[in-house]
């Protein structure tokens, strides 16, 4: 005698497996949809961790160099140099917006390669520093276009060097550009011992200049924030910070531009060009870093520098901006 269950069969009808395809198909998507956002997620997280540690690293570099900023008062002497320079290269022509030349003295404690107190130390603790944008591949140099990129350098002249060819200059930038370093064969400042971060779209120093004239006999004091480049220059000036051992000389501050707004000032602030009764309380800068997506698409697209409007909106998407104030208390 037969048992009936063995003649019976079980399992899945048409529709139950299409409930089960259509569950599955939910369940992957979400899996995908979630896992998509993830990877956006890493890639972005990644992304500004890489740009803070740029921006880091160009500004703490700064920051201590300017701490340590020298300058010393009634001569004729430059101390700092500062000049907008917007013809840097870049891909697809869209150069760096703001660039700027930075030349000081400064007591940097990695002078003599940081070998201070050793041998190598001649006893001098005044050098010189520069530091430029330029766009360039860091590691091949000049000849790879492949993997350009905007490149933050930082040049210090050793004392020895700052004191016999640029300290005391009425102009520091040139014989800081021929000044050679002691075993340097090549005196440009971007070469790749000289290296600090990359992918520095652009960067902004913005100078608090503080005065006191006097009105009517009662001092008080106005903060003027002076940020390269200047823009109420005309056409073909050439925008410049110096400061020299008589003031402060820069481009676009009159006399009427230093006054307080509550204040009638009719005392003369400037000589020369130069202003009078003010100093150099801080330094503000900000930077602008691009992600690496951000830079390869600056290379492969070419409608980027048609409209501003875009460009602006590419930028702020693929970008991070990080700033800082260095107080100069001693200045």
């Amino acid at each position: 005698m037969k048992n009936p269950s063995e003649n019976s069969r079980s399992g899945f009808t048409l529709i139950e497996l299409l409930v089960a395809m259509a569950i599955t198909t939910i369940i992957v998507t979400v899996l995908v949809s979630v896992t998509s956002m993830a990877m956006d997620t890493w890639n972005r997280s990644r992304a500004e961790i890489r740009a803070a540690r740029q921006a880091k690293s160009m500004i703490d570099s700064m920051a201590r160099d300017l701490e340590s900023f020298v300058s010393r008062q009634g001569n004729t002497a430059e101390w700092l140099y500062a000049k907008s320079n917007p013809s840097t290269e870049g891909p697809k022509g869209l150069a760096s917006p703001n660039a700027i030349d930075l030349v000081f003295f400064t007591a940097a404690t990695d002078r003599y390669d940081g070998k201070i107190g050793s041998t190598d130390d001649k006893g001098g603790d005044v050098s010189t520093v520069g530091y430029k944008l330029v766009y360039k591949d860091p590691i091949a140099g000049a000849a790879n276009d492949e993997f350009k990129t905007f490149v933050l350098y930082r040049k210090l002249v050793n004392p020895d060097v700052t004191f016999t060819n640029i300290l005391g200059q009425a102009r520091i930038q040139d014989p800081f550009e021929k000044a050679v370093n002691t075993g340097d064969t090549d005196p440009k400042i971007d070469q790749e011992e000289n290296f600090i971060c990359e992918n520095v779209y652009q960067f902004t120093v913005t100078f608090h200049v503080t005065t006191t004239p006097n009105v009517d006999g009662t001092p008080f004091t106005y903060v003027k924030p002076v940020a390269l480049p200047l823009t109420t220059l005309t056409a073909g000036e050439e925008p410049e910070f110096r400061i020299t051992g008589n003031g402060i000389d820069v481009d676009d501050i009159t006399p009427r531009e230093l006054n307080s707004p509550d204040k009638n000032i009719s005392t003369k602030l400037t000589t020369g060009g130069v202003l009078q009764a003010s100093r150099l309380s801080a330094v503000e800068i900000s930077v602008t870093v691009l992600s690496d997506f951000g830079i390869q698409q600056m290379r492969r697209r070419t409608n980027l520098g048609n409209s501003t409007a875009r460009l602006a909106d590419f930028v702020a998407k693929n970008s991070f901006q990080y700033s800082k104030v260095v107080q100069l208390p001693g200045f």
